[in-house]
């Protein structure tokens, strides 16, 4: 693919990179944003960000967005994730926005995709204690009332940026047993309904995730997105979102660790000259250059594919370009720390933020083993 992006595409990076710059651009902002690093999102930040009209990339511009495509999503992802803004909401309120863009009512739309551009966030909850890459076989239930309302009661976990959304996009059980693809459906729960217990989950990365409890929480009919007992198939039509979002994530984390450890290895001396120049270093600094082009080559590639045809999904290409950008930013940011010696470890220093980042990146939305098999099965095996 030829990377020559549009004069405006080139201008939209331009400004995100001078605000990051501006917001974002020491050690010190970061964690006075972040609370020393402790949480991935600031609302103020955000807002700004709405303000400007950049969380609407995506959006219909009939919902107040910029009606922007995939390619223009991913220089959003891709640019805020190099210059650390913490604005970890955007990531899980984009894939949420998608599935109620294609799925949800007018209504839904509205509020959802209205409320994305206006700079309110969103969370999305699948895994289960016993459901993690095996999501057919969650169990969290949803039981229609006679009014069409509906009782939700069960267990979630895992479910990043919870405890600050304005609402959850559900997926339950509403018919079959564990196991079985039919019979899941999504709703939308508002984070402070009643019967929702939100409990959070200690990590390396600080609050990022959380449990869920859900003691007969009841919401309304209006509150399915899209059909009943077809969440699963409305979730296979969402991956291409997900996994694009993920990978442009992180090759933008990936170029950030690749620029901190290259500055690093260029002021560096031991042995009376720079580290980098050893053979050694050196190669090794071509070599992870070489990696991160071929995933932005990767990355847009896909994207485009995407913005041909928004209704095809790319089972194989998104697989791959999750699999591939995840395992190369963890490639690099471990690379990274090695380089760096004892320093790459301190936290007086950004690397070993990218470490804890990118391990975790091979995890969520599906992990490697997962992504390999997927691919695997598109070859007939």
């Amino acid at each position: 693919m030829d990377l020559d992006f549009t004069d405006e595409q080139r201008a939209f990076t331009e400004a995100l990179t001078d605000f990051a710059k501006r917001e974002a651009g020491t050690r010190q902002l970061r964690d006075t944003l972040t609370g020393g690093g402790q949480h991935s999102h600031h609302q103020g930040l955000y807002q700004k960000m709405a303000d400007l009209g950049w969380l609407g990339v995506s959006i219909p511009e009939d919902r107040g967005g910029a009606g922007g495509g995939m390619v223009d999503t991913c220089l959003f992802l891709e640019h805020t994730a190099y210059g650390m803004l913490p604005i970890g909401g955007f990531a899980t309120s984009a894939i949420v926005a998608g599935a109620v863009q294609r799925f949800g009512s007018a209504a839904q739309q509205e509020t959802v995709l209205g409320g994305v551009a206006a700079g309110r966030t969103y969370s999305i909850a699948m895994s289960e204690p016993e459901a993690g890459s095996d999501v057919a076989n969650l169990s969290c239930r949803a039981v229609a009332g006679p009014d069409g309302s509906y009782v939700l009661n069960g267990q979630k976990t895992w479910c990043s940026n919870a405890h600050f959304a304005d609402a959850i996009l559900l997926v339950a059980r509403t018919g079959g047993s564990p196991g079985d693809h039919d019979g899941l459906t999504m709703l939308l729960v508002p984070t402070d309904a009643a019967g929702l217990r939100i409990s959070g989950i200690d990590t390396m990365g600080g609050r990022e995730v959380n449990d869920l409890y859900f003691t007969d929480c009841t919401v309304p009919a209006d509150a399915v997105v899209g059909a009943v007992d077809q969440g699963w198939w409305q979730l296979m039509a969402g991956l291409n979102l997900e996994r694009l979002i993920l990978a442009a994530l992180m090759l933008g984390t990936a170029r950030r660790t690749f620029d901190d450890t290259l500055a690093y290895v260029r002021e560096r001396k031991q042995f009376g000259r720079p580290i980098g120049s050893f053979q050694v270093l050196r190669h090794r600094i071509a070599d992870l250059a070489t990696e991160i082009a071929c995933c932005g080559l990767l990355v847009y590639r896909t994207a485009e594919l995407v913005d041909r045809d928004p209704s095809r999904v790319l089972p194989r290409e998104s697989s791959m370009v999750k699999l591939k950008t995840t395992e190369v930013a963890k490639e690099v940011a471990l690379a990274g720390m090695q380089m760096m010696g004892g320093y790459g470890y301190a936290t007086e220093y950004d690397m070993e933020r990218h470490v804890r980042a990118t391990l975790i990146s091979t995890v969520y939305g599906g992990t490697s083993e997962i992504q390999r098999d997927i691919i695997g099965k598109t070859y007939g095996l």
